[in-house]
């Protein structure tokens, strides 16, 4: 029993409001799948996603969330995706999960 069946337990006269289903995504998915590749960057792994050929803003949320759900640093530059240490398995989980087909290169 969640909270909002003991609210409903509680005070069963008052009318509760249901939230509307949210978007599972916003950002633009497409054909091509997005490269993911491992590089060594001044001796510090980096995993790099490219490949993408809709928005940069979209790109650039995307980044975002990945960046938050794995809890790490990274950066956007020249339409490619740059993230700190070598997360590739988790970042593919990620965007399939999202609905991306996506590309392992290198290893």
């Amino acid at each position: 029993m969640d909270l909002q069946d003991q609210l409903k337990n509680l005070f069963p006269e008052h009318q509760f409001e249901e939230k509307p289903a949210e978007k599972t995504s916003d950002i633009w998915l497409q054909e091509e799948p997005l490269l993911c590749k491992y590089e060594k960057r001044k001796g510090k792994p980096t995993t790099i996603i490219d490949g993408y050929n809709g928005a940069t803003k979209d790109f650039k949320l995307l980044a975002k969330q990945i960046k938050s759900q794995l809890s790490v640093g990274g950066s956007f530059k020249d339409d490619t995706i740059i993230i700190q240490g070598d997360y590739r398995d988790q970042i593919m989980e990620i965007l399939k999960n999202k609905g991306f087909n996506v590309k392992r290169v290198g290893g």
